[in-house]
């Protein structure tokens, strides 16, 4: 553990996980955040955070887009698009490269490098921020005369869950 901030920011749901709270107090914290940087969290703007953090697995673009359909029946791609950028820029979430999906930030209110555990059977995720591990990789990158602007690692296995399933 680095000073005060946790190394585990999202750990696996156990079965006794509030996700009700976890999703109320991830979409407070973001209205609190936008608040304080001037920007608005428009109502579907909000509507795709809480759908990002409906789950504890990643979500792709065009799922959002059928789950908002689902709801109000019209939805195009670039909607989705637009907010999901809002999203990303304002740290509210973060894009899974290795499955072009995007999982809710579980500490958007300081910059963090950001490790994912994600699991190849049901999909959960866990968010990790490891300064020690991010420091060893900007400084293996340096001595090779890179300057690392973003870390993002993820790293494929099973979550607990599955991994004790025989």
């Amino acid at each position: 553990m680095s000073g005060n901030r946790k190394e585990i920011l999202a750990d696996f749901p156990r079965t006794a996980h509030d996700h009700k709270k976890c999703v109320a107090d991830a979409l407070a914290e973001a209205e609190r955040l936008c608040a304080e940087s001037g920007v608005r969290l428009t109502v579907l703007r909000r509507r795709v955070l809480e759908l990002v953090w409906s789950s504890h697995r990643p979500l792709g673009a065009y799922e959002i887009l059928e789950m908002l359909r689902q709801e109000r029946g019209r939805a195009a791609p670039p909607t989705v698009y637009r907010a999901l950028d809002f999203l990303l820029e304002h740290r509210l979430i973060h894009r899974i490269e290795s499955l072009n999906a995007f999982v809710g930030c579980a500490a958007p209110d300081h910059r963090h490098g950001g490790q994912f555990l994600i699991c190849t059977e049901c999909g959960m995720t866990a968010e990790l921020d490891d300064d020690a591990l991010s420091r060893r990789v900007r400084d293996r990158a340096a001595r090779l005369g890179f300057v690392v602007q973003e870390q993002i690692v993820e790293i494929s296995g099973l979550c607990p869950d599955c991994a004790a399933r025989p």
